[in-house]
């Protein structure tokens, strides 16, 4: 009997698909990408076509031995990687590595892991699209060049150790566009004015009807001179209107959209959902996971319809086939749905289990009825004014697909204010005031961004692929452009004018404005990296120029470009920008001035320097010893005041006295911290407190959790020999001069005696630190 080897990029996927076949296949995973461009160069071939040098990666060598084995001993190769750009790639690289012709090469797609779907694809090999590798090979190739060119400029221009992405730059560019949106923002104030009405039945009963005058007032005056008029007008019903209405279902998830809604409904951050939704694929659980196209399959289809019949019945059945918006819609060729729509509950995990549910209850909505509701719209009449209230209503007929799920929104509209059912009312009918209100609100700038709404900017803007949106934000955040973050808001006054039995009242009230949770602010090293690249580097960081790119992609996986062509078309004028930036650009730091040091006379500024953001007195060309001092991490330079930043100059300073020495509190490059009897204590964000404000008390308290803290990590020591045997975040672990040592898991750290430790660290090889090199 022939043997097969079918090859996977995922070890889950292998143990998945190997339950479907008999003992004539052998699964096995490459574990994705078995080739790669190295780190240590660009390792592109700029003067041959732009040919990349792809090398097997260290961590894959023992992989492709093994694989290269297996080829031998069978009859047969099956490439199974995903149906995607970078599943293309893999497959075509292993066919570099395992020597198997490209042009006859097997390849065999599915876009869920079911036994159904992995027969019909074995059924049906199909040659090796190098469409979809070529498309793949210019994005990355285009990449290298791009951050092997880019980050030495930075490098010399900004700070060092900086790099810089093509996708990325533009997705920090919209961070930072939207926060200087809000910056600059001034908002108006305007009075909304409600008012709750009294409605008497014929049995004598008394409903609230609540409604809003149908327009907003700019002034605290006009809200007085209307609730003036109110005093003692009579009101009555002017016009009921009734409209049936409907809601109908939003289309199965795509990569973006589950990217979205899983955000605001289950607090993922996108990569996370990335992963999750990854696991459910490869156990079989949902179609594949990175896709651009809302279309369902009939079987699908018609799995689902047959789930809403029998879990709600026929009448909530509306087949529904649905059309992709994006006009160069690809990836794979379906929505993100269930395989199997009568498993109502899967996954391994607590986040496999919330994620899948998400799934479904979407994909089943999608082919249900829509909701019918009848909507009421009510207008009120002022005897003394001409002004109208209004009153809205809903009363849901007919749940259809709101039984099982309902979208969520980014952010909550507070005039999006629709009551229930309203009592019974008809033309005529006078209704008696009980109270009307006039509150003043504030206009609102853009909201800022989260991981999900980010991910919806770049797809509106065509910038992204499915694949990529994820790997995107996560790259933004390490290399510290932009922050994920909560801020805590400030406390604002504002007006109430309320009318009701005992006259008009004025009074003030406060609320808190800004507050923000988990939402992307740019840094300030992003906002200057950003200027410089805006300035030198216009197309990079043109958001027309970054979707044409795109669009290229696709041109060149449908055959219509070839890929060199297109790369060397960017090259050369990226390349002369990159050359005359270097040469002729200044260096950018982002500096402010601010004014003058009232102690000194010299100039106050604020920049980037090489360990970020920094207050400074003194310019370079006033003085040959500037003072400088580090910024608070809920400061920017765009925004510290003088007054601020003078306050920063104050450290060190002395908070009081312990134990008979002076604590001070000061900012380090790591931060603030306190300092006593020569050790450091630090002071985090979790304490609550800042080096300018703390006091002694709760310096002291900061202090003395530390020492427990140290206490409680020292095991032993043997001091001759400068070892220590300490407790650390993975557990314990021996400690010499600068070398750390792992103790083996059945040994007891409390027992171990000298011999035993040193036995230990002669056993253990000592880690290279990175970038270190072996002596000649």
């Amino acid at each position: 009997m022939s043997k097969k080897l079918v090859i996977v990029e995922s070890p889950s996927k292998a143990k998945t698909i190997q339950k479907y076949l008999g003992d004539d296949y052998i699964i096995e995973s490459s574990y994705g990408h078995v080739r790669d461009l190295p780190k240590k160069d660009i390792s592109i071939d700029l003067s041959n076509n732009f040919e990349p040098k792809y090398v097997v990666t260290d961590d894959k060598k023992d992989v492709v031995k093994k694989l290269k084995k297996l080829a031998k001993e069978v009859d047969e190769v099956l490439l199974a990687t995903d149906e995607d750009r970078e599943g293309e790639a893999i497959s075509w690289h292993l066919c570099e590595i395992l020597g198997i012709d490209t042009k006859t090469a097997k390849r065999i797609t599915y876009t869920e892991v079911t036994k159904d779907a992995i027969l019909r694809a074995l059924a049906n090999p199909r040659k090796l699209n190098m469409g979809l590798v070529y498309a793949q090979q210019a994005r990355r190739v285009l990449d290298r060049i791009v951050g092997y060119e880019l980050s030495p400029v930075l490098w010399k221009k900004v700070k060092p150790s900086l790099s810089a992405g093509r996708v990325q730059s533009v997705a920090v560019r919209i961070i930072v566009e939207r926060e200087r949106e809000i910056t600059a923002f001034n908002a108006d104030n305007y009075y909304k004015v409600t008012a709750l009405f009294d409605v008497l039945d014929d049995k004598g009963k008394i409903s609230i009807l609540k409604a809003e005058l149908s327009k907003r007032l700019a002034t605290k005056a006009e809200a007085m001179a209307l609730l003036e008029e109110c005093d003692g007008a009579t009101f009555s019903i002017a016009n009921v209107e009734k409209k049936p209405s409907q809601k109908n279902p939003a289309a199965p998830f795509i990569t973006s959209t589950l990217q979205q809604e899983a955000s605001r409904k289950l607090s993922f951050p996108v990569g996370k959902t990335m992963s999750v939704a990854q696991k459910l694929y490869e156990a079989g659980h949902i179609t594949y996971m990175r896709t651009d196209s809302v279309t369902l399959s009939q079987t699908a289809i018609n799995s689902a319809v047959d789930a809403i019949t029998s879990n709600y019945g026929e009448e909530y059945v509306k087949v529904r086939k649905y059309s992709t918006k994006a006009k160069d819609a690809q990836e794979a060729h379906e929505a993100i749905r269930p395989t199997n729509f009568s498993k109502v509950e899967a996954g391994s995990s607590y986040d496999e289990k919330r994620l899948y549910d998400l799934i479904w209850k979407r994909a089943i909505a999608s082919q249900m009825a829509s909701a019918k509701i009848e909507r009421t719209i009510v207008s009120i009449d002022v005897s003394n004014s001409s002004e109208q209230f209004q009153a809205k209503g809903e009363v849901l007929i007919f749940d259809g697909f709101l039984k099982v799920y309902l979208e969520g929104k980014d952010e909550e509209d507070e005039d999006d204010d629709v009551s229930g059912m309203l009592p019974p009312l008809s033309v005529g009918q006078e209704v008696l005031l009980n109270e009307i209100t006039a509150t003043e609100r504030f206009t609102k700038p853009g909201a800022r961004y989260t991981e999900a709404s980010l991910v919806k900017k770049l797809e509106e803007l065509g910038i992204g692929r499915p694949s990529t949106y994820a790997p995107t934000i996560s790259t933004i955040q390490k290399r510290n452009y932009v922050e994920k973050t909560n801020r805590e808001g400030e406390e604002r006054a504002y007006q109430v004018l309320t009318l009701n039995k005992e006259g008009i009242n004025s009074s003030t009230a406060t609320e808190i404005t800004g507050a923000e949770k988990m939402k992307l602010f740019p840094t300030d090293i992003g906002m200057v990296v950003n200027d410089f690249l805006l300035e030198h580097f216009p197309d990079i960081m043109d958001y027309d120029f970054t979707a044409q790119m795109e669009e290229s992609f696709d041109k060149i996986e449908d055959g219509k470009t070839e890929w060199s062509a297109m790369v060397s078309k960017f090259y050369k004028p990226f390349h002369e920008s990159v050359e005359d930036t270097i040469e002729h650009a200044d260096r950018a730091s982002g500096e402010r001035v601010l004014g003058k040091d009232p102690k000194s006379g010299l100039t106050l500024l604020v920049r980037v320097g090489r360990y970020g953001p920094m207050a400074q007195i003194g310019a370079q060309e006033e003085t040959d010893k500037p003072q400088y001092a580090k910024l608070l991490s809920t400061q920017s330079i765009e925004t510290i005041t003088e007054e601020e930043a003078l306050a920063l100059f104050e450290l060190p300073r002395v908070v009081g006295e312990f134990e008979g020495e002076e604590v001070k509190a000061a900012i380090g490059r790591f931060g603030p911290y306190l300092l006593h009897k020569k050790k450091f204590v630090s002071i985090t964000k979790d304490s609550g407190q800042d080096p300018y404000t703390i006091k002694i008390a709760d310096a002291i308290r900061l202090i003395e959790d530390k020492r427990v803290a140290d206490a409680n990590r020292f095991i032993m020591e043997f001091e001759e020999e400068g070892i220590q045997v300490l407790n650390g975040r993975w557990g314990p672990y021996i400690k010499k001069g600068k070398q750390n040592f792992k103790i083996p898991k059945d040994v007891e750290a409390e027992k171990l005696t000298l011999e035993e430790v040193q036995e230990i660290i002669v056993n253990q090889p000592v880690k290279k630190k990175r970038g270190s090199r072996a002596k000649k």
